[in-house]
């Protein structure tokens, strides 16, 4: 899932997809240990996922706002600074 797709969700569908990604981490690594695991890529995606969601979260935390499709081209600046 991209980015801009998680940051369109609230802060508790984020969460409850962060429990759902640590979880699917967790039967991964069981599916590897046990030898049942056919694509160990999914391990990597699935963390990356994590990595990105967490960050998001952190970005609500903080009161970051990420602006989509804007460009700074046209934005104006302070003058005197």
């Amino acid at each position: 899932m991209k980015a801009s797709e998680l940051r369109q969700r609230s802060r508790t569908e984020l969460q409850e997809l962060l429990g759902d990604k640590l979880g699917e981490v967790s039967n991964l690594r069981i599916q590897m240990i046990t030898q049942h695991l056919e694509n160990p890529l999914l391990i990597r995606a699935a963390r990356r996922e994590i990595a990105r969601i967490r960050t998001i979260l952190n970005e609500h935390e903080r009161g970051v706002l990420v602006v989509l499709g804007e460009s700074d081209a046209g934005a104006e600046t302070p003058k005197g600074t």
